[in-house]
C-alpha cells in the first residue's frame, strides 16, 4: 500500500512521484478533497492511452471563483499528468447508482 492507501500501480506510482506538486495545485485551487476513481485504479488503465478520472470538491468559494478554481484545476492536472482529465464535481453527479459506485471505488489523492 501508498499514500492514502492506494494499491501500488503504475499510475498510482506516477500520482505519488507528482504528490507535491499535486498538494500545490489542490491548495491554489481551493480543492477540499481529489479522489481517482475509475480505470486508473484497475487494471483497464494503460498509461499509453488511459484518461484519468478525478473526483473534486471544493472548499466555499468566493462568488465567480468557481469556473476559475474547476477550469484551472482541469487544465493544471492535465498539464501535471501530461494525459486527459475528466474532472467531476461530486455535487454535479444525479445518478445515484453512478454516484454509489464512484464513492465505493475511489481513492483520495488530496485531503485539506
Amino acid at each position: 500500500m501508498s499514500l492514502y492507501g492506494i494499491l501500488e500501480s503504475p499510475m498510482n506510482e506516477l500520482i505519488a512521484d507528482k504528490q507535491k506538486q499535486l498538494s500545490e495545485l489542490c491548495r491554489r485551487f481551493h480543492v477540499r478533497r481529489l479522489a481517482l476513481f475509475g480505470s486508473s485504479l484497475n487494471s483497464d488503465f494503460d498509461p499509453g492511452r488511459s484518461d484519468l478520472d478525478f473526483l473534486v470538491e471544493f472548499q466555499t468559494l468566493a462568488e465567480g471563483e468557481h469556473a476559475h478554481s474547476y477550469f484551472g484545476l482541469s487544465e493544471a492536472l492535465q498539464t501535471l499528468f501530461g494525459r486527459p482529465v475528466d474532472l467531476i464535481e461530486r455535487d454535479a453527479i444525479r445518478n445515484p447508482y453512478i454516484k454509489q459506485e464512484i464513492e465505493r471505488t475511489q481513492q483520495t489523492v488530496y485531503g485539506a
